[in-house]
């Protein structure tokens, strides 16, 4: 089983001292998202490779060293400014990136410039500048920067006005593709896209998944199945988080689209409790997951 840490909220910038108390105690319960009432409990035991995902990655790091499982981490670094989102210092989360290299080694960490988007604000010329000023700081820790471009969800309608999204043409795909790949090979980068019709391969792009199953069996030693959930050829992952929890408040996120229920969620907290918000109730009913 591979065990995602977390597409559905960011479980290492908010959650790090829960999730250590999780693996130390050997399980951890998640429930379903369209059926609150089923709970999956995972052991950790059959876990085989762990991908954490975050934006704010510094509170795990004291941790990593003491799980004893093999570890991937993407962590995300857009150049968009509080108006967007609230992740913390830029500088911090890049040296952050260079502690987790030393630490699961640099084929591990993925950098995600993602999602993009683009406005007056945010235009083609300041995403070149951008890409550029962090492949000139990443280089040396990672070997890969994977891209997705803003989709239409129901937190970016909701902030529609504040985004002020453009859309995008194919001349701007051209530019971002040509401009992005030169730039990355440039800092001996794998650049690739992330789940999207056009992976941008005719402009110099990589074709490749957030991990790819070959990537997971080197890993690992065993074979999984492509991640029909998402109907991508990522290998399947299990995600442990909440949507309605992640209090950076990106306003092009996915997996949030209210902020009282975000705050009423966070404070339902326990990092005692083997569920990420709340507890088990009596009426649960709780499954073993083994993969």
């Amino acid at each position: 089983m591979i065990l995602n840490v977390s597409g559905r909220c960011d479980i290492p910038a908010f959650f790090s001292d829960w999730f250590i108390n999780r693996y130390r105690e050997g399980y951890v319960d998640t429930r379903n998202p369209f059926n609150l009432k089923l709970v999956s409990r995972i052991y950790f035991k059959n876990v085989d490779l762990i991908v954490f995902c975050s934006k704010r990655p510094r509170p795990i790091i004291k941790y990593l060293k003491e799980i004893n499982k093999p570890i991937i981490f993407h962590i995300t670094i857009t150049p968009y400014k509080s108006d967007i989102e609230h992740v913390g210092s830029k500088k911090d989360i890049i040296d952050s990136v260079k502690e987790i290299s030393k630490i699961i080694g640099r084929d591990n960490v993925f950098i995600r410039y993602d999602p993009i988007f683009i406005s007056d604000k945010y235009n083609l010329d300041y995403h070149i500048k951008a890409f550029e000023r962090l492949c000139s700081l990443v280089y040396p820790y990672a070997n890969k920067i994977i891209i997705s471009f803003i989709d239409m969800y129901k937190n970016v309608l909701k902030n529609i006005n504040d985004l002020k999204i453009k859309t995008f043409t194919e001349e701007d795909y051209k530019i971002i593709g040509t401009n992005f790949s030169s730039i990355a090979h440039k800092y001996n980068l794998k650049v690739q896209t992330c789940f999207e019709k056009d992976n941008l391969v005719k402009y110099g792009f990589d074709e490749g998944e957030c991990l790819s199953r070959v990537y997971a069996y080197q890993l690992t030693g065993k074979k999984f199945t492509s991640w029909k959930a998402r109907g991508c050829s990522c290998a399947e992952m299990v995600d442990i988080g909440a949507y309605n929890v992640c209090k950076h408040f990106c306003k092009y996120c996915y997996a949030n689209f209210d902020e009282e229920s975000i705050i009423r969620n966070f404070s339902l907290h326990d990092d005692n409790s083997s569920l990420l918000i709340g507890n088990i109730e009596k009426d649960d009913v709780i499954k073993v997951r083994k993969k």
